[in-house]
């Protein structure tokens, strides 16, 4: 394998620290028992002649209110964090949990709070020990007020966070914002600056080693690879693919026909495979997660259509996003020159991103007359604004959707209404079959 780190993969992990919660605290915590020792340097320069003299009792009072505030603060910040998580896992879905926990103002409260208290301990420590002298004293003051102030504005503004941190709208925003992300990406690379698979592939076959589904991989490592071995690579597991032993990852070929072991575990290491689907890499994850917040609004418990309407709102954003230009044409020029020139990588379908999306909600609301209506407007504006694929999966989910509604509405009148919002389906496949039977009777004739 190279001895390189692509910048992907790179970007790919630190996504992954930003989802740990004690990483951001223990930087605080090193950064406050150095700001702490820090005002010793003050000792060893000649400003404490020109500083104004500061007793130590002031500052020893300053420091003991924060070692004794800070610390129950913290832990309020954390049970108020664990409320939210709960919250955003069982009003909206467990999926989202990765995106709450990764929030950065509650990530940077917490860090502050903590980081905070161990300035306090290790600088009240040192000051009860004779450890700085006259200008270290001032600029412990200093340092300790600076400490209180960015301690205030900090807990103002989380307040602010931590009341709506796990509230449906919250959640929902944070969902569609890192779909939007990995669209944005995945529209930019539609074959991840691989090149499109071409067709006859023959090679050697890479399964899975284990069971789980791809999060990320590493096309440099891959193309790095190839060019050693004078191969290439066809990637046949996008991120998102269910993996299992059995099931392929890529199939790999050589100039010379043999494959190797150890080449084998190199392509497998290439493949970041754990036990759940983020969001990072994977559109598709993103738009089931916001369905399975629309099904479960509509589930008999919750019924609460209005959720399931703003989710369809928010689909019809992120399609919106997805259809529109990727980049310039002086950028999109450039992406006609591959990086990665010898792996191949299929691209994802429309037709599979609409039924992450509106499958559940269809089927879930179907007996609800305000969202199959909302639906099928979406759809509708999904059909007018998009190209030739997204037209027809939008059409092909509106005649679904109308034919769910056809059965579980029971209320002629509601289903009157939704058949009016599927007109723009029903003049379609009138006109179709016209020229259908036009095309009979000409062929009759």
């Amino acid at each position: 394998m190279p001895s390189f780190i692509s910048t992907e993969r790179l970007r790919f992990f630190i996504n992954r620290l930003h989802e740990r919660l004690w990483v951001r605290p223990l930087a605080t915590c090193l950064l406050s028992i150095a700001a702490a020792l820090a005002a010793k340097l003050a000792d060893d320069t000649e400003l404490g002649a020109i500083l104004p003299a500061i007793k130590p009792e002031p500052v020893e009072t300053m420091l003991s209110i924060m070692a004794a505030s800070m610390l129950v603060i913290a832990t309020f910040a954390v049970s108020s964090m664990v409320s939210a998580y709960a919250s955003a896992s069982s009003t909206a879905t467990p999926r989202s949990f990765s995106l709450i926990i990764g929030d950065d103002k509650s990530q940077n409260a917490l860090s502050t709070f903590i980081g905070a208290f161990i300035y306090s301990i290790v600088a009240l420590t040192a000051l009860k020990n004779g450890y700085f002298k006259a200008a270290g004293h001032f600029t412990l003051f200093v340092l300790t007020a600076i400490a209180f102030g960015v301690v205030i504005i900090t807990f103002v503004r989380w307040m602010d966070s931590i009341a709506r941190l796990g509230r449906i709208g919250t959640t929902i925003t944070k969902v569609e914002q890192a779909t939007a992300q990995a669209l944005v990406r995945r529209k930019d690379a539609p074959t991840l600056h691989g090149v499109p698979v071409l067709p006859q592939v023959h090679g050697w076959v890479v399964f899975a080693p284990s069971v789980g589904y791809v999060q990320h991989i590493d096309l440099a490592a891959l193309q790095a690879w190839a060019e050693k071995t004078d191969g290439r690579v066809v990637i046949a597991a996008l991120p998102g693919t269910f993996a299992a032993p059995g099931r392929e990852l890529a199939c790999i070929s050589t100039r010379s026909g043999e494959i190797a072991e150890s080449d084998r575990e190199q392509i497998i290491q290439s493949f970041q495979i754990g036990n759940d689907r983020i969001f990072d890499d994977d559109p598709r994850f993103g738009l089931v997660v916001l369905s399975e917040i629309a099904c479960r609004a509509l589930s008999p418990a919750i019924n609460d259509p209005g959720t399931a309407i703003n989710i369809i709102g928010t689909l019809v954003r992120l399609f919106v996003l997805w259809n529109e230009p990727a980049k310039a044409e002086a950028e999109a020029a450039d992406e006609h020159i591959p990086k990665y020139d010898r792996v191949e990588v299929p691209e994802i379908f429309v037709r599979d991103m609409f039924d992450d999306a509106f499958t559940g909600i269809a089927r879930d609301g179907a007996g609800t007359v305000e969202v199959m209506v909302r639906l099928q407007k979406a759809l509708q504006s999904l059909a007018l604004i998009g190209d030739a694929p997204m037209k027809e999966a939008a059409k092909h989910h509106a005649r679904l959707a109308l034919e769910r509604a056809r059965l579980a509405l029971n209320l002629a009148q509601d289903l009157a209404v939704v058949r009016h919002a599927a007109a723009f389906v029903k003049t379609d496949t009138s006109s179709k079959h016209s020229r259908d039977v036009s095309s009979d009777e000409n062929h009759d004739h």
